[in-house]
């Protein structure tokens, strides 16, 4: 619990510093605001304790997509925030044992992009979610034994998101973005307490997204 408060701690200091020194930069003739739709393909595990067999090179494949808002007054930085559906969970490679949980996922970031018409950008900030459903693929022919086999006990989750991406942005047809990002919870699916089996069971994700987004002019 100590490492995870600083970890916590060292998070939002970092994020503030970033968020004040962008915002030293020099403001923008008028607003940008931005509104679209993304989506795209989902690689993701848990971070057990103890330890769950998994590969990183055969994760559990999902689909994530949704809906987002940026807000820039500034020419470097802006805000983005977004609500999303996500299918994550993990896969176990010894067995074929898989879990698929949906989120709903709201993150919202520190929008930092470099350049004019062809921009590259750095997405940081905090996420927060919802566990709305699960679903396993049961290997044929054998029992399953173990805690990570039961219903998940937390349905909230929260923690860090940031990516990097490309977006280009045209005269007349809107802004097109590419991005890749990694999620990482700072909360545990199941209970962590002395007498539970997990001390640890942490989400992570890797996501890659492309983003359709139009500009509503300011008079």
């Amino acid at each position: 619990m100590k490492r995870r408060t600083q970890h916590i701690f060292v998070f939002i200091i970092g994020f503030c510093l970033l968020s004040l020194n962008a915002y030293a930069q020099p403001r923008l003739d008028h607003k940008e605001i931005y509104l679209g739709v993304q989506g795209g393909v989902l690689a993701s595990m848990v971070s057990f304790s103890p330890e769950i067999e998994q590969n990183a090179l055969q994760p559990l494949w999902g689909a994530n997509g949704g809906l987002v808002f940026r807000y820039s007054e500034h020419k470097v930085c802006g805000i983005q925030l977004e609500l999303n559906y996500m299918q994550r969970g993990w896969h176990e490679v010894a067995t074929g044992y898989q879990r698929q949980i949906d989120y709903i996922q709201i993150p919202l970031l520190s929008h930092i992009a470099f350049g004019k018409k062809c921009r590259g950008f750095l997405n940081l900030g905090p996420q927060v979610g919802y566990a709305f459903r699960e679903t396993e693929k049961l290997p044929s022919g054998i029992v399953m034994q173990g805690a990570q086999y039961a219903h998940i006990d937390n349905a909230f989750d929260w923690g860090i998101a940031g990516g990097l991406g490309v977006l280009y942005r045209t005269n007349k047809a809107g802004v097109y973005q590419l991005e890749a990002r990694f999620n990482y919870s700072f909360g545990d699916i199941f209970s962590n307490h002395k007498t539970d089996y997990f001390g640890r069971s942490a989400s992570m994700n890797l996501s890659l997204n492309f983003a359709w987004l139009w500009e509503f002019k300011q008079d």
